[in-house]
């Protein structure tokens, strides 16, 4: 038996590398690769070599691959997968929770206590196949998204380990059809979603702060008309705000040159932001400013 991998960034790394590691690349078919320019280290690179040292068979997205394989495993993969019959996806969520798009983004930004890997057969319909297995980890916030995909990954390479052990050894999974009454739906996230909205309470835009940092380009807010980075914040005690909801996104203090900015509930100290070209703006900017979700 040989298996087909569809895989992204560093998951799709370090699942291929332990397979190979565990069970040899003359069990791999070949393995598909995509480049993705919306983060710091694609890990396309790093794939590329592993493949090269075992004389596996790499293909980028959307070109033609030789050979067949009996199953394909999808890992940390964004795209529709055709023509694989029999499909495993590997899943950012503890499925049937947080569907779709970007889960784990998600998960942080809402402040979930619990994160997990969950691999399920495929179907026609996105995520809503058997379950095979799932994993989880208990998180404790503030946590930024690297800390939360270093925890994620001894959960993917053991699901991978456990699934295709049991695909040697059996010729076929068995898998647990999914509660409907439980579902719910993480949609795609485009630029407009890296941008804060100053109205919601300021323990959930450090969520979204620090679920968008590296290898994310960083949330967004318009300063004076031009988009800045914001890379890290922390709460500042809050204070009575006359008329709260004019003052949102405006500086109130400044503590060691780091505006203090109004939110819907709570304030935040900016302690990084960043103009587009990566210039830190700390100390640089009139104390009269006020960050913005839209010019």
């Amino acid at each position: 038996m040989r298996i087909a991998f569809y895989v992204l960034g560093q998951k799709g790394y370090a699942s291929l590398r332990a397979f190979v590691a565990a069970f040899g690349a003359g069990a791999v078919a070949y393995v598909v690769g995509a480049r993705d320019q919306g983060v710091d280290n694609d890990w396309y690179g790093e794939i590329q070599d592993l493949c090269k040292t075992n004389q596996i068979e790499l293909r980028e997205r959307g070109t033609a691959h030789s050979g067949s394989a009996d199953f394909g495993f999808a890992i940390g993969w964004r795209w529709l997968i055709k023509g694989c019959a029999n499909l495993v996806v590997f899943h950012d969520s503890l499925l049937p929770k947080y569907r779709g798009f970007a889960p784990l983004v998600a998960m942080l930004i809402d402040g979930a206590e619990e994160i997990g890997v969950t691999a399920l057969i495929a179907s026609s319909d996105y995520d809503r196949g058997d379950i095979v297995d799932q994993q989880s980890v208990a998180i404790e916030y503030p946590i930024k998204i690297a800390e939360a995909i270093s925890k994620l990954i001894p959960l993917y390479t053991a699901l991978v380990l456990r699934t295709a052990q049991e695909l040697f050894s059996n010729g076929r999974l068995a898998g647990k059809p999914q509660d409907e009454r439980l579902a719910s739906y993480s949609l795609w996230r485009d630029e407009k979603d890296y941008f804060i909205d100053w109205s919601e309470d300021a323990a959930r835009i450090r969520r979204l702060v620090d679920a968008l940092a590296s290898p994310y380009r960083g949330a967004a807010s318009y300063l004076n008309g031009e988009i800045v980075r914001i890379l890290e914040v922390e709460p500042v005690e809050d204070v009575v705000v006359e008329n709260r909801s004019a003052a949102l996104g405006k500086t109130i203090f400044v503590i060691g040159e780091r505006p203090v900015v109004v939110c819907g509930r709570g304030l935040l100290k900016i302690v990084d932001f960043r103009s587009q070209t990566g210039t830190s703006l700390a100390g640089s900017i009139p104390f009269r400013s006020r960050f913005e979700n839209r010019k």
